[in-house]
């Protein structure tokens, strides 16, 4: 499984931290980070942990016994530029 940028415990501290150093709210820095660090994102934001869950709730179920050799994303919608 492959998660993309989410708003874990660790990552929400730290994401706070660096916001309160510019002077900026967490909406406003994680705005910035996605316009500038991942401007690919589909989603424009963290995701959550409860996201990431749910991929590997279903994944453990049996609604996934079809699913083999695949490397599942929880990224948002993170895509990468052919640039």
């Amino acid at each position: 499984m492959l998660p993309g940028p989410t708003k874990s415990r660790g990552v929400g501290e730290f994401v706070e931290t660096l916001a309160k150093a510019d002077g900026k709210s967490f909406e406003a820095f994680e705005k910035e980070f996605f316009e500038k660090v991942r401007p690919t994102s589909l989603i424009k934001r963290f995701g959550s942990p409860q996201e990431v869950a749910s991929l590997v709730a279903y994944i453990a179920s049996p609604l996934a016994s079809a699913t083999t050799g695949a490397a599942l994303r929880a990224d948002g919608g993170v895509i990468k530029s052919a640039f």
